[in-house]
């Protein structure tokens, strides 16, 4: 049998988890009760899982390990799946409120996953307030790329009140444990492919790592030392962070979020790194923490060309500033508009600089030995950072969903935190509106609930100003045009 091995980034997300910097991604989701539901949701969702867990791979394999753990990981098939274990059931105390039910998934959030099983765990959260029901879901990031994402959603999901008709599997899913000569003859088949892959790319990481170089050396001529730019300031988000989370959301209309970017002749993600900017300039304001110099935002960039599709992750991180030292809304977004114009000129170079697979001979003993020195010496407090936060735009589908019969009535994501980077901002548009997941270590963001009042203060302060500059562009009723000025003869 073949086996199918992790790429590195992939695995790289396995070697860098500590019990601190867990790295699953998760979602958290509400539904209106079906109207012929009678008793528990929980049942009526693991028989509608177990009747689609073949149309997802991603729920039927598991990791296993190479021998002495000397090279990346494996898929195998997982065998019989538990789904009491994987889809659990949890109320909320009286009176079932949106903090109790943030509070619940901050919880859940901070448990890791069993790598003796397939990487993930649905949760499905009763007692609300308002009489819905709400699924928690995490899965293990090494898992999900962005083609088992869209696999799994079309897996479990429906486009109507009807769950469609799945044909059965072809044949019932077998454990087999792969012999110790097919791993480590897979482990170095690998290796080899991934040294030949690597050495192809070296021209081209060269050329880019040679006019990065070049870059930074007319930076640090033209300042004299080395530039402010290359590095964030130091915030409350910016240091060692603990095991607990803390959760919270946000939504804003999408209709209110495009007609404001238009009227501001910007981008939906320009708009809402604005959002954020502002907010998180009154949250450190309010804090006495606001830095004289701007915040910077981690933001992902997808390496992909145009129409691959190939799996596993390939995704990056580039710096943009928020411009939060700037005390008008205009101003900060003029500020994300140059940086973003920067950032996504980078995208060549930077896919041949960064490699999203790396030879894996070797790779898990020194990347888990290097993650855990990073967090026992506590660097991220010492040593200056490129972000403050990550912050995430991740567009989703514009039509209602279903699952089990139930319609979807949010979607929140909830994302990943690590040491020096203690916030992440997740958005996901669903169904005309901006669902924004924020997901902070409890020790570094004990207040979040804050942070999301200033989310919705920054925008109404962004709609205002938009307002305000319509208004003075639109000539009165009644108003004489202005007169043509002559031209000099």
């Amino acid at each position: 049998m073949a086996l199918k091995a992790l790429s590195g980034l992939d695995a790289g997300f396995l070697y860098i988890e500590t019990p601190e910097t867990l790295m699953h991604v998760g979602s958290l989701c509400s539904f209106e009760r079906p109207a012929d539901l009678r008793g528990a949701f929980l049942p009526r969702v693991r028989k509608h899982i177990a009747g689609r867990m073949h149309l997802a791979p991603i729920f039927t394999r598991r990791l296993a390990l190479m021998p002495l753990d000397l090279g990346h990981p494996v898929w195998v098939e997982a065998g019989k799946v538990d789904l009491d274990y994987h889809i659990q059931g949890a109320r909320l105390p009286k009176p079932g409120s949106e903090r109790q039910l943030e509070a619940l998934v901050a919880k859940l959030h901070a448990q890791p996953l069993d790598r003796e099983r397939p990487l993930w765990q649905f949760t499905v959260i009763e007692g609300l307030a308002d009489g819905q029901v709400a699924l928690y879901s995490k899965v293990h990031h090494a898992a999900l790329d962005g083609q088992a994402g869209v696999a799994l959603a079309q897996a479990i999901l429906d486009l109507g009140p009807v769950p469609r008709e799945v044909p059965p599997p072809h044949e019932a899913h077998r454990a087999r444990a792969p012999s110790r000569r097919l791993m480590l003859g897979t482990l170095f088949s690998n290796s080899l492919a991934q040294y030949v892959k690597l050495v192809r790319s070296v021209p081209s990481a060269v050329r880019a790592a040679a006019g990065a170089a070049v870059s930074l050396t007319d930076k640090i001529v033209a300042k004299r030392g080395l530039p402010d730019d290359l590095m964030a300031p130091r915030t409350r988000f910016n240091t060692q962070i603990g095991a607990a989370r803390a959760f919270a959301t946000c939504t804003l209309p999408l209709r209110d979020f495009k007609a404001v970017a238009a009227a501001c002749e910007a981008t939906i993600n320009d708009l809402l790194l604005a959002t954020c900017s502002g907010a998180l300039r009154q949250y450190l304001a309010g804090h006495h923490e606001l830095p004289k110099r701007s915040l910077v935002a981690a933001v992902p960039l997808s390496l992909r060309e145009s129409g691959e599709s190939a799996a596993g992750n390939q995704v990056t991180m580039l710096p943009c500033p928020l411009g939060t030292d700037q005390k008008t809304p205009r101003a900060r977004l003029a500020a994300i508009q140059a940086g973003m114009t920067k950032v996504k000129g980078t995208k060549t170079s930077f896919r041949d600089l960064i490699p999203t697979d790396y030879p894996s001979l070797g790779s898990p003993w020194l990347m888990s030995g290097l993650a855990q020195l990073y967090a026992r010496t506590r660097l991220a407090d010492r040593i200056p950072l490129p972000a403050n936060l990550v912050i995430s735009n991740v567009p989703g589908p514009p039509v209602t969903l279903y699952l089990a019969g139930a319609r979807m009535t949010t979607y929140f994501p909830v994302s990943i935190v690590v040491h020096g980077l203690a916030l992440n901002i997740t958005v996901h548009s669903y169904d005309g509106k901006l669902h924004l997941g924020l997901i902070a270590c409890r020790k570094n963001v004990p207040d979040l609930p804050k942070l999301v009042a200033a989310l919705y203060e920054s925008f109404d302060e962004l709609k205002a100003m938009a307002a305000s500059e319509l208004s003075a562009a639109t000539p009165r009723p009644g108003a004489r045009p202005a007169a043509k000025r002559r031209k000099p003869r």
